[in-house]
């Protein structure tokens, strides 16, 4: 019997006619999809009998063709745009919330939140403030994963399981921190599928981009052709090592006219 391979799409937020983003930055708006773009996919997986599962379910690595659907950031549109087609397809899917970005502009609120939530899907942590763990002193890694775990708790009442690591970036001291927390898994953004096989704390995940073709999608959830996708993402890791997370930002930004 073939060895069930699952991958997981990693999608932020959603973009809506007449509504601001909340971020304008280049480097964040190829990250971000047309709402009707997200419906075509999400139509796409149920006409192709995919299944939609989050995370906990994801686990379970079933033998009918499914993917993990996940959100970072937290985003509004989490709620008024994604939950509703997903809805009306059967799908799941896992919202990693950033913490601190609750009740903020273009965020959702707590209020939001539980409502999510009460809609059956499965809520994850996205840290605190979004930062790259991977710099961070232990006081603060402790803020970005525990206190981000309990605020999230506290809003919906119950414990989350889940983790997703802001930029993909982290090292062995998060995945540590994460343990003691609570945390049964823990994903990324390097581009494999995932099997029963995987470690649970190294989960990874294929970023939907604006520009990625309905046709693309369909190999994408398939898993093929990730290798290429890979080892640009080597590449790319390999540069975020050699020089920080910080200064290998403020190249990148300037290779790509991106403001700071």
């Amino acid at each position: 019997m073939a060895e069930s391979r699952i991958v997981f799409l990693m999608y932020h937020e959603l973009e809506l006619a007449g509504r601001a983003l909340c971020q304008s930055e280049p480097g964040y708006e190829r990250y971000i999809l047309p709402l009707a773009t997200f419906r075509t996919q999400m139509e796409w997986l149920k006409q192709s009998n995919f299944r939609g599962l989050s995370v906990s379910q994801a686990l379970s690595y079933p033998e009918q063709p499914s993917v993990c659907i996940t959100f970072d950031d937290g985003c509004e549109t989490d709620l008024i745009a994604a939950a509703p087609v997903l809805r009306e397809f059967g799908l799941g899917a896992t919202f990693y919330v950033t913490g601190g970005f609750l009740d903020t502009p273009g965020y959702m609120s707590a209020t939001q939140l539980r409502e999510l939530d009460s809609q059956g899907f499965e809520v994850g942590c996205h840290s605190m403030t979004h930062a790259y763990l991977s710099d961070l002193s232990e006081p603060d890694l402790t803020r970005e994963v525990v206190d981000a775990k309990v605020r999230i708790e506290q809003i919906v009442g119950h414990r989350i399981e889940h983790f997703s690591c802001p930029g993909g970036r982290y090292n062995s001291r998060t995945l540590e921190m994460a343990r003691r927390a609570g945390f049964q898994t823990v994903a990324n953004s390097e581009f494999h599928v995932n099997t029963p096989d995987t470690n649970p704390c190294q989960l990874g995940r294929v970023a939907m981009l604006r520009d990625l073709p309905t046709s693309e999608f369909a190999v994408l959830c398939y898993g093929r052709g990730l290798w290429k996708k890979r080892l640009s993402h080597s590449t790319r890791r390999s540069a975020q090592w050699l020089l920080g997370n910080k200064t290998y930002d403020r190249v990148r930004a300037a290779l790509l006219g991106e403001p700071r």
